[in-house]
């Protein structure tokens, strides 16, 4: 079965072709925004295709400053005047994000908003809090770079974290790999009427939970996502009695923890002889090139993907729907 370029009706393909050239302009924003004020922790606050920029934020630099991600209505008890709140919502109309950010007002809390426009933006603007705008016009799920970049560079302005421009610029080169495009229609063929499982180490947690969610939105099929080491306690044994058509694909980094590179091989051993399986050893110079490029292999790999089943990317009329409600 072919490409069905057709069903492309809002050219979701041109706009994955830029995502080098987004992230590179998604540079310039927010750095004019400066925290003056002692943190001691961060939260970001984000659902769907925003909230994953949050989730990627934590994985980056969870190590080095203590991050929390908020996807709910309420902000946690702990987040005080000392806490930097990051209000992530593309339209601006996130119900959940709008409320947190509410709550940064009633609690006078340091915080960020970072939307195109809607409720979010007026909050913003009426109680003078900092506003990050970005450009509009393309679903939130394919602007990852607006939604995540700039909060680099708010942490690097407030001396946060050290400056990363340099290993940003390297994560956008990598991004105009060639090979990028023949590999994700290679592996969207090998997908094609099958349930795609992703597997990962904690180190690239949020980058499995991507494809999963491009799985689901973009080719509109169930996709999960799950770490290793933590399925060798419960989900391994299911597939004793495998009940679904599965395609495991484990994103491995060379430099998971030597533990977790074991287990990895011995879960491949035992899946293997159940259904197909794939390792895909995860390449770059540092830990963001490694997550944006393998993101990148999966927004196009779900995208050609929705072309093999004939449907188009950029519509989820469920996700409408439940808005509507």
């Amino acid at each position: 079965m072919d490409f069905d370029y057709s069903a492309d009706k809002s050219n979701m393909g041109l706009t994955l072709s830029k995502f080098s050239q987004q992230c590179r302009d998604a540079l310039s924003l927010g750095k004019k925004i400066k925290i003056e004020t002692k943190v001691k922790n961060i939260v970001v606050v984000g659902m769907g295709g925003s909230g994953i920029a949050c989730s990627l934020l934590k994985d980056y630099l969870g190590n080095k400053v203590p991050i929390h991600v908020v996807q709910d209505y309420t902000l946690p008890e702990f987040v005080d005047a000392q806490s930097l709140v990051f209000c992530v919502s593309y339209s601006g109309n996130t119900a959940e994000t709008v409320s947190c950010f509410r709550s940064t007002i009633r609690r006078n809390v340091q915080v960020v908003a970072i939307t195109t426009g809607g409720k979010l933006k007026e909050l913003a603007k009426r109680f003078e809090k900092n506003l990050i705008e970005l450009p509009g016009g393309i679903p939130p799920r394919t602007a990852l770079g607006y939604l995540f970049i700039p909060m680099l560079t708010v942490l690097q302005n407030s001396g946060i974290i050290t400056d990363r421009t340099d290993e940003i610029k390297n994560m956008i080169d990598s991004l105009m790999n060639v090979k990028f495009k023949e590999n994700a229609q290679e592996l969207a063929k090998k997908l094609q009427f099958k349930i795609p499982i992703i597997y990962s180490s904690n180190r690239l947690k949020a980058v499995a939970l991507r494809w999963k969610q491009q799985f689901n939105e973009n080719s509109k099929v169930h996709c999960f996502s799950n770490v290793i080491p933590e399925i060798d306690h419960n989900e391994i044994v299911g597939y004793e009695n495998l009940m679904g058509d599965y395609f495991v694909i484990i994103l491995k980094d060379e430099k998971d923890n030597m533990n977790v590179k074991e287990k990895m091989s011995v879960v491949k051993k035992i899946i293997s002889d159940k259904c197909p399986v794939m390792e895909l050893v995860v390449k770059g110079d540092c830990l963001l090139t490694k997550m944006f490029s393998a993101i990148y292999l999966g927004d196009l790999t779900s995208f050609y993907l929705a072309l093999l089943y004939g449907v188009d990317p950029a519509v989820t009329e469920s996700i409408d729907e439940i808005k509507k409600h």
